[in-house]
């Protein structure tokens, strides 16, 4: 659904007039704001696969700290690799980095480890990099990386857009207090076993993750 929708599914649940556009009026606004909101609770609670992204990073002989760019500064990190070499990255302490890149001179040779180390410019999360690489290497991060927050009418949210349209309409009925219809309680309670349900069944896809129901 797009951010459009969900603000007029919403709307509908609440028993209001649709809108033509998200800042039509200041509820449609509001409303807005309850589905971001809303898209961010679920995005937070669960590394769905729709957010993953694999971010590449070419290295320079003699570099050691890179940006991940486009990863931004909330993310997860499912794996890193060093594809050159065919070696996993190892996720080491930011203290342990820095005794090993500025105690002495730091070796260079085959990059195998990694700390994350502020953001660019950009606002990007930075990598360095132990060994300092001694030439061209390929690594890949594995993110889970949260969508924007939703602006435009016409985009399309990326989590279950099920899920997003019961959380806000749960948060709008907490705002306008109860009016003879589901009450906030309730709506809560729902979005909360729909959001362990999804998230129970897209966890059978993914050995790997331990999860438990929020």
């Amino acid at each position: 659904m797009t951010y459009l929708e969900l603000v007029n599914d919403v709307l509908v649940r609440l028993r209001e007039s649709t809108v033509s556009t998200v800042g039509e009026t200041t509820y449609s606004s509001l409303i807005g704001k309850f589905v971001n909101d809303a898209k961010r609770q679920i995005e937070d609670s669960y590394s769905w696969n729709v957010l993953a992204q694999t971010i590449t990073v070419t290295t320079a002989s003699g570099t050691s700290s890179y940006a991940l760019t486009g990863v931004g500064q909330k993310f997860r990190i499912n794996d890193a690799i060093n594809t050159t070499s065919v070696i996993t990255l190892d996720n080491t302490t930011v203290s342990d980095m820095n005794r090993k890149l500025n105690f002495g001179t730091p070796s260079q040779s085959i990059p195998s480890e990694f700390c994350f180390s502020g953001v660019d410019g950009n606002g990007d999360t930075k990598v360095d990099l132990f060994p300092v690489p001694d030439g061209v290497y390929t690594l890949k991060f594995d993110v889970t990386v949260p969508q924007a927050n939703l602006s435009s009418d016409s985009t399309s949210v990326k989590v279950l857009d099920y899920l997003v349209t019961q959380s806000a309409y749960a948060r709008a009925l907490i705002e306008r207090g109860e009016d003879g219809g589901t009450n906030s309680t309730e709506a809560y309670a729902l979005f909360k076993g729909m959001l362990s349900d999804a998230i129970a069944m897209e966890s059978t896809r993914y050995p790997e993750d331990n999860f438990e129901a929020v």
